[in-house]
């Protein structure tokens, strides 16, 4: 027998926060110093959300949702190159369509959905597997690995998470406004917040990080402080 026989043995590192707060470019930095597997559990509703569009289906459809949730084979693929990983839907990449506000509004919208978020649950938790996962969302450390021994939420001030997200937006050539981005931000913490399932909020044993200020490779640090040394 080994470890992958007794999957709550192995080691998890939750890392959960607002948009913008940082989570995603820290968790992939993580799992990459641990030499972990890691989980972008926000793309797996961003992929459902591209797949419904692709579809035409109604976002205020649930029962339609729930069975493109099932329906929609999404694979995860790290390029050998660049080391990003790349989201494959239903065959197709959809890496960039995935990062766009639309589809973040989309994945906001079909999270609220409790039937979507029980059809996600075991796949985000076949992630865990040997040596470890560093899983990134909203809900990881509170549903979907409430066992897990480490436990970060991370944050920022609104006004810094959209302006973080105005420069990577620009960068990839995508027209968008300052203004505009914060509305987007504020009004994704407010459903995030207020959903009966599931809602974004720390975990009780989580260890809070204000990422304000904070260059990437701090934050990093701060977190691989916490966890024992390797």
């Amino acid at each position: 027998m080994n470890s992958t026989d007794f999957p709550d043995f192995i080691p998890v590192l939750t890392i959960d926060g607002p948009s913008g707060s940082g989570k995603g470019t820290i968790s992939r930095l993580v799992a990459q110093r641990l030499s972990w597997h890691y989980l972008d559990s926000g793309a797996l509703y961003r992929a459902v959300g591209v797949a419904a569009g692709w579809a035409d289906i109604d976002l205020a459809d649930p029962a339609a949702l729930v069975r493109c949730t099932f329906d929609t084979n999404i694979d995860f693929i790290e390029d050998d190159v660049s080391r990003e990983l790349r989201i494959i839907v239903n065959g197709l990449d959809a890496t960039d369509e995935l990062r766009t506000e639309t589809s973040g509004a989309a994945a906001s919208a079909i999270a609220a959905i409790p039937e979507v978020r029980a059809a996600l649950k075991d796949r985000q938790r076949a992630f865990r597997r040997a040596p470890g996962l560093v899983a990134d969302g909203r809900d990881m450390g509170t549903v979907i690995f409430p066992d897990a021994p480490h436990k970060v939420f991370l944050t920022a001030s609104a006004d810094e998470r959209a302006e973080r997200r105005y420069k990577q937006l620009k960068d990839k050539g995508v027209s968008v406004t300052l203004d505009g981005l914060l509305r987007e931000i504020l009004a994704r913490d407010a459903r995030d917040a207020q959903r009966v399932v599931a809602p974004l909020r720390p975990a009780d044993d989580a260890v809070r990080i204000d990422t304000t200020g904070l260059g990437i490779d701090e934050v990093v640090e701060r977190v691989l402080a916490l966890l024992p040394a390797r």
